[in-house]
């Protein structure tokens, strides 16, 4: 499909508000003892601070190696700790921001909230505009009217020139069909249009046509996107200022750039997440896929592997998702590896290019398939404290 197409079809769709008191999804979810349940569902300072303090923590320390191999000009050791620093700051941006903009990863609102924007600044993210975007894509998971956080089919790409950046700066690229806003250039120019209150969008780019209707449809947000984005821009250009004026280059290195380096880890998992599967099912087993990583990769995807079990319950902090899944195993389909899933994807992409409706149709247990469980209370409807303030996506 197209992106002018995309865009034909997007103007076709009714206002998100229209949309919201239509669109009513009963999702299918696997059983689970609601007393366990509770007991995934509870935030632990301690948990937190292992993991996103951790992260930010290897972050600082790869920070500290890189500035001090440049003081000692050993450029390769310099080149190899900027790699490394690029790989796990690139999972700040969609990783860090989407967990802790969930606001499950710690009890104390604070030490989340300080989290969430410590990672967001580093990494150029906008967490008012994802937040609204991502409440839609939870409550109306592909269902193509209210979530188009992914514009699919999306295209599991090995394009040279792509992975070339994805491998080393990604410089140049363009925003994606995902919530996406490109590579360093892109990012920086839209970031500075946000931060002149501009809402005009580029009319070829499907994402920035969904950003454009979120702030139609929540000016709250969009408002403080724009405050948010003065902030992003006053931040990195002091960088750029001190850095400068020391001669000290390499802090805006280590500081405004490093999220657009060495992208290939976050971009050969991320796009595992629905890529190639059913569209407005109310089953999360057919529209989102599980993947089996190392205790590596995980930690650093922040357990975002379980996806299916983080969609079904999303008011489960991250840390608890692998008990989660291990309770529902039963109902679920048996989760692939990295190489499998990306089998899968490419083997439907080649396949929609003779015949356009086809997705990947995830087999699933036979004795529950056809029985939907309503999420008739709080806690198994829960996603967290992501929904923009004021918000009446329901």
């Amino acid at each position: 499909m197209s992106e002018a197409t995309d865009l034909a079809i997007e103007s076709s769709y009714p206002p998100l508000s229209e949309v919201r008191k239509t669109l009513r999804v009963k999702w299918y979810r696997c059983p689970i003892n609601h007393e366990r349940l509770r007991e995934l569902s509870v935030r632990s300072d301690k948990k937190g601070w292992i993991q996103a303090g951790g992260h930010l923590g290897i972050y600082l320390l790869l920070a500290a190696l890189t500035v001090m191999f440049w003081s000692q000009q050993a450029w390769i050791a310099f080149a190899l700790s900027l790699w490394l620093l690029g790989f796990v700051a690139t999972f700040f941006k969609g990783t860090a921001a989407h967990e802790l903009g969930h606001g499950t990863v710690f009890k104390s609102k604070a030490l989340n909230f300080w989290f969430l924007h410590a990672v967001c600044l580093i990494s150029w993210w906008d967490p008012y505009d994802y937040g609204a975007s991502h409440t839609y894509h939870h409550r109306y998971t592909t269902h193509l009217h209210a979530d188009r956080e992914n514009i699919l089919p999306l295209t599991p790409s090995f394009a040279p020139l792509l992975l070339l950046q994805l491998c080393t700066l990604n410089l140049f690229s363009k925003p994606s069909r995902n919530f996406s806003k490109g590579g360093f250039l892109w990012n920086v120019y839209l970031t500075v249009r946000t931060a002149l209150g501009a809402r005009s969008v580029h009319t070829d780019i499907p994402s920035q046509e969904w950003l454009a209707k979120l702030h139609d449809d929540q000016p709250q947000a969009f408002k403080q996107s724009v405050r948010w984005s003065r902030v992003l821009i006053v931040f990195h250009l002091s960088v750029l200022v001190l850095s400068l004026t020391t001669g000290w280059w390499v802090l805006t290195l280590v500081i405004s750039v490093p999220s657009f380096i060495a992208n290939i880890g976050s971009y050969i998992i991320g796009t595992t997440q629905h890529c190639g599967l059913v569209t407005s099912s109310s089953d999360f087993r057919k529209n989102t896929r599980s993947i089996r990583l190392n205790p590596v990769l995980r930690f650093f995807y922040w357990h975002m592997n379980w996806h299916t079990e983080h969609h079904m319950y999303a008011g489960v902090p991250c840390y608890n998702l692998k008990a989660l899944a291990k309770e529902i195993e039963t109902d679920m389909p048996q989760p692939k590896s990295l190489f499998g899933a990306w089998k899968e994807m490419r083997e439907t992409w080649y396949r929609q290019q003779s015949e356009p409706d086809y997705v990947f149709d995830t087999p699933v247990p036979c004795s529950v398939v056809a029985v939907v469980k309503p999420a008739d209370d709080e806690m198994v409807n829960s996603i967290g404290d992501l929904a923009p303030k004021g918000s009446d996506i329901t």
